[in-house]
């Protein structure tokens, strides 16, 4: 129940934080589209906005893959939680970069606007730290039970350290200001999943991969 209790807080505050955004453009805008701030292309804000839903797409798709394959009520609700944050966010990342009249896609590597040089050819599909391999997709769509519950949340965590690091970027370097908020509110959200992820871990008698 105390699981339960902490995935409901932090849909709550998930939806807060979309409120947030959606006062914000207003406040960022001012009401008039000709002052919205339009990055660049190669800037950290479209940087990022791509990447991120790249990332975000990936752990949408591991949650609905983990719904099917277990009975787990916290599993499950942690699962769609996931899902349907980072859905939303997913679209506020594409619609901005829609608004911004900006390409979704670069021919710079992934993560060359947090100024590494770009992150190499992704090994076997994982494009970005903490993306599950192809491989490792296919696997979690072939367990079941207990076995998909701890490989789905043993992915999920790296999946989300990946995501925080990536968000840290963003504050540190994006510079329109809704788009740094959001950024912010998923460093928050994340690091309090990774700690309810060790935990039902643990239940599970098991652990985070090294």
């Amino acid at each position: 129940m105390r699981h339960i209790g902490l995935i409901a807080g932090a849909a709550a505050a998930a939806l807060v934080a979309t409120g947030a955004i959606t006062y914000a453009v207003a406040e960022d805008s001012g009401g008039a589209r000709s002052a919205v701030t339009v990055p660049a292309a190669d800037s950290a804000d479209a940087g990022f906005a791509r990447d991120m839903a790249v990332h975000h797409q990936q752990a949408v798709e591991m949650s609905f893959i983990v719904r099917d394959r277990t009975t787990d009520t916290e599993v499950r609700r942690l699962a769609y939680d996931i899902a349907q944050t980072q859905a939303n966010q997913r679209g506020m990342l594409l619609g901005w970069l829609d608004l911004w009249e900006l390409p979704k896609v670069s021919a710079k590597p992934p993560m060359a606007w947090m100024g590494m040089g770009g992150m190499p050819a992704g090994e076997d599909g994982a494009l970005m730290p903490g993306m599950a391999t192809n491989t490792e997709m296919r696997e979690l769509g072939e367990l079941d039970g207990r076995q998909a519950e701890v490989f789905y949340l043993r992915l999920m965590t790296d999946h989300h350290k990946g995501g925080v690091h990536m968000a840290e970027g963003c504050v540190a370097r994006c510079a329109v200001g809704v788009e740094k908020r959001l950024a912010r509110g998923m460093v928050a959200s994340q690091r309090s999943e990774l700690r309810l992820m060790a935990d039902m871990l643990k239940e599970l008698g098991a652990a985070p991969r090294s």
